[in-house]
C-alpha cells in the first residue's frame, strides 16, 4: 500500500507512523543493487506530524525524561546540563572553544549522541542568548497523560516518535560470519537496515536518577551485529560537548570495533520492532 492509502487507512497518526507503516509494508524482498523506496520529502508530502512543533527549533539533540519518580534528582541533572551547556555555548560565541572533545572522557560511564532540550508548556530553552541556538533541548512533560506515553520509552519507540524513519543496506557481514538468525530490521532483514535521521536521542530513565547518566541512543549501526536504536550511558556534563563534537567534529563512538552497547536495551529494540 503507497502513502496516500496509509494515510487514508490511519488518518490520525502523523507523517512519521505512516511513513514507517509504508516501509514496512514494501520492505524490500531480495538482497541486490536494487534502490529500496525513498521514504524522503521526495515522495511524501509534507504533512504534519504531532511532534512537528518540538522539533522545529536548531538544537543538536533532545534530551528525553521518561522517569518521573525522583523530581530532585532531575532537577540537579537538568541545571548541571545547562550550566555546561551556557558554558560551552559562551565559549563558541567568544571563539575560544577549541576542540570540543578534547576534555570529554569517552570511557565506559560516558553516553549519548546528541541532545536537545524541549518542554511544551512542559519544555523549555536554556539559552539566554538570542543569537544562538541551544546545543539540546529537554522534553519533560508535566500532564499525566504524555508523562504516562513517556515513561520507561524504548530507544527505539523514541526513535519512532521524534526522527524520521530510513532505510539502507545492512552493514556488510565479515567473512565467515552467517546472518544473524532470526533476522531483525533494525540489523539485518533481507540485506536491508532500518535507519534514522533528525535530533540526536539522549534519555533520562530510572537510572539516571542515581547515576547522573543518559542513554545515548544510535541511529544507526556501526558494523554488522550492532543495531539501530542500540545505546550507551554519557554523564550528564559530557552531553553538550558530546552532542556538539559529534555534529560538527565528526567524533564517533566506536568502543575500538568491539560490541560496547547496552545488550538489554538492544534486545527490546529488537522484540519490539514490529510493534507498529
Amino acid at each position: 500500500m503507497q502513502y496516500n492509502g496509509i494515510k487514508a487507512q490511519y488518518p490520525g497518526e502523523g507523517r512519521r507512523k505512516w511513513c514507517l507503516r509504508v516501509l514496512y509494508e514494501s520492505w524490500p524482498t531480495i538482497t541486490s543493487e536494487v534502490q529500496p523506496p525513498d521514504f524522503g520529502t521526495s515522495i511524501v508530502p509534507d504533512d504534519p506530524d504531532p511532534q512537528d512543533g518540538l522539533l522545529e527549533d536548531e538544537e543538536l539533540g533532545l534530551i528525553i525524561r521518561t522517569d518521573f519518580t525522583n523530581d530532585t534528582a532531575w532537577s540537579n541533572f537538568y541545571n548541571k546540563v545547562l550550566e555546561t551547556q551556557k558554558e560551552l555555548v559562551s565559549d563558541l560565541k567568544a571563539g575560544a572553544s577549541g576542540s570540543a572533545d578534547d576534555s570529554v572522557d569517552t570511557k565506559a560511564d560516558v553516553a549519548m549522541n546528541d541532545v536537545s532540550q524541549t518542554t511544551d508548556d512542559n519544555s523549555k530553552s536554556g539559552s539566554d542568548c538570542e543569537s544562538a541556538p541551544d546545543i539540546v533541548k529537554f522534553l519533560y512533560p508535566q500532564d499525566p497523560e504524555t508523562r504516562q506515553q513517556l515513561t520507561n520509552l524504548s530507544n527505539l519507540k523514541a526513535l519512532r516518535l521524534y526522527n524520521d524513519v530510513g532505510i539502507r543496506t545492512a552493514p556488510t557481514r565479515p567473512e565467515g560470519t552467517k546472518p544473524i538468525s532470526p533476522s531483525n530490521p533494525l540489523i539485518d532483514q533481507n540485506g536491508w537496515q532500518e535507519i534514522y535521521s533528525g535530533k540526536n536521542i539522549w534519555i533520562y530513565d530510572s537510572r539516571s536518577n542515581t547515576d547522573e547518566c543518559v542513554r545515548v541512543v544510535a541511529q544507526k549501526s556501526d558494523f554488522y551485529g550492532t543495531a539501530t536504536g542500540d545505546s550507551w550511558r554519557a554523564r550528564g556534563t559530557y552531553v553538550c560537548e558530546l552532542q556538539f563534537s559529534m555534529a560538527y567534529q565528526g567524533m564517533n563512538i566506536s568502543f575500538n570495533g568491539m560490541d560496547g552497547w547496552d545488550h538489554a536495551e538492544r534486545s527490546r529494540n529488537l522484540r519490539e520492532a514490529l510493534e507498529l
